[in-house]
């Protein structure tokens, strides 16, 4: 039976498993009220290899970093009715069991596992306790053995391997694959033989396979031991997060190699967590907290609306300025006024540039299209409307200000830098802003305004839609970039809309010069 039954897992693994992104795994064993081991450290497991996690509890304990202080079985009708409930609505790519302690127990899981036929299943039998004392008597340990027949992995260390092939415990890192082997070929399992419980500076791990009766497959995975007290809850740790990452890609050295480099990283960083005083839990989320960080992700939406309210004073000083108000109303003077327009249509120039630039680095081409759009109405429509309010040449043969050509020079050294997200968000302004501006000033256009054309041309449904382009594309680049990118983002976009207020401001006075 345990052939067929592998043969009929590892099929169901590659035609299915091997394209879950996130394995729903269950855990079948112990409690741990101090979170180091049992089902505590394999749901953390699950969570920090990659999966979901879900736990049947076969006893209660009570205990701590410094020992078991009691345990409770809970009638093993009960952790049927667990199993039973969880496999009757979840589809479950994945079990991991721990301790069971009982005949009666280890037989519900047995029956439990032959009506289920879970896909993979990866066992860490519980036998002995860190003192060396043994955990089952000679019944349960016997069921236990018939247990891993029907198993895919088993992951015990030294002394449990002993008991499985009913050996004396190996003493040297050969006679350790050597039992393993033995193992695997009588009970038909894969074997995952830990050198941990040997002395020395090196604690070597072996996957093993002798199913086919013939000369074992060992792949070796040298370790170097990690001098720390922090060493509660690794077994449960390791074989749940073998168990998820077998199921997620059906790679079985690759999994325990990940595994394993998982473990040691999450064992160096378990002093940090301060918890207990005597052999303290790993720290299973240590890479995920460094590498990840804490901070939640922002959606497209949110980001728009933080970003938005950043610049809410900038605006607010545009729509206070000279400039906005004397357009408004129709007071600016002329000679502003074309002051203004040559020195934009030297910005519209090079800003076209930093436009093209965006659309070259773009990754998609919804947005290589937009961005390229967006430069050639720069120097189509708006230098077209330009040159309609000024005498023919007029435009650049003016001298870009200084204010023009600090915003030039951070537009184009920002696209000069080839981060298209930074660049993108240094350009967004120009759409947003004006946008803003024109939507406000429209309402004010009659037939007699001398800028009726103008305060109608940043509010029509055109520049409209290209604004929601842009903030769309933008926001949605800001949600999905890392915090670093985020931020050079967001202050590339402040930047842009204080150069823009600077823009308004300049043109006040030029009349009077």
């Amino acid at each position: 039976m345990s052939g067929a039954r592998s043969g009929l897992r590892d099929q169901t693994r590659s035609e299915s498993g091997s394209g879950l992104r996130v394995p729903r795994v269950l855990s079948i064993a112990g409690s741990d009220p101090s979170g180091g081991a049992g089902i505590q450290a394999d749901l953390k497991s699950i969570a920090a290899n990659g999966g979901y996690g879900m736990a049947a509890i076969t006893a209660l304990t009570a205990q701590n970093t410094q020992g078991v202080r009691g345990v409770h079985v809970p009638p093993a009708e009960f952790l049927r009715e667990q199993l039973d409930a969880v496999s009757d609505d979840v589809a479950i790519d994945a079990v991991k069991i721990g301790m069971l302690g009982t005949v009666e127990v280890v037989g519900v899981v047995r029956a439990w596992l032959e009506t289920v036929r879970p896909p993979l299943i990866v066992l860490d039998p519980v036998m002995v306790a860190t003192s060396g004392d043994r955990l089952l008597d000679a019944e349960a340990e016997q069921a236990l053995r018939d247990l891993v027949r029907v198993c895919d992995l088993v992951t015990p260390n030294i002394p449990e391997l002993a008991i499985i092939a009913a050996e004396p415990a190996a003493e040297t890192w050969p006679e350790v694959l050597e039992q393993a082997a033995r193992v695997s070929a009588s009970y038909g399992v894969r074997v995952l033989a830990k050198g941990g419980h040997l002395s020395g500076a090196e604690a070597p791990d072996a996957l093993v396979d002798a199913r086919s009766g013939n000369a074992a497959i060992v792949t070796e995975f040298a370790g170097i031991r990690i001098e720390t007290s922090n060493t509660h809850g690794t077994g449960c740790s390791l074989s749940s997060a073998l168990a998820t990452r077998i199921a997620a890609g059906g790679e079985w050295a690759a999994a325990v190699g990940e595994s394993k480099r998982w473990l040691s990283e999450s064992i160096r960083a378990g002093a940090a967590l301060q918890v207990g005083s005597g052999r303290g839990p790993i720290s299973h989320f240590a890479g995920l907290w460094e590498r990840g960080g804490l901070e939640t992700a922002l959606t497209a939406a949110e980001v728009r609306e933080q970003w938005w309210a950043e610049i809410a004073s900038v605006r607010a000083q545009i729509d206070d300025g000279y400039f906005v108000r004397a357009l408004g109303d129709g007071s600016l003077e002329r000679a502003d006024f074309v002051w203004y327009l040559a020195q934009d249509a030297l910005y519209l120039r090079d800003y076209a540039r930093a436009l093209a630039e965006a659309a070259r680095l773009a990754p998609t081409a919804a947005e290589q299209a937009f961005w390229a759009s967006s430069a050639e109405g720069c120097i189509v429509t708006e230098l077209q409307l330009h040159e309609s309010w000024s005498v023919a040449g007029e435009l650049f043969a003016a001298s870009p200000s200084a204010i023009t050509t600090g915003y030039l020079n951070h537009l184009l050294a920002t696209a000069a830098r080839g981060d298209y997200a930074v660049l993108a968000a240094a350009l967004l302004p120009c759409f947003w802003v004006y946008h803003d501006v024109g939507s406000r000033l429209h309402p004010l256009a009659h037939p007699e305004h001398p800028y009726a054309d103008w305060l109608t041309t940043y509010a029509d449904d055109a520049f409209t839609d290209a604004t929601e382009q842009a903030i769309t594309i933008v926001t949605a680049l800001a949600a999905d970039a890392t915090p670093p990118v985020r931020d050079a983002m967001l202050t590339a976009f402040v930047a842009s809309t204080e150069h823009e207020r600077e823009f308004f401001a300049a043109a006040h006075g030029i009349s009077s010069h």
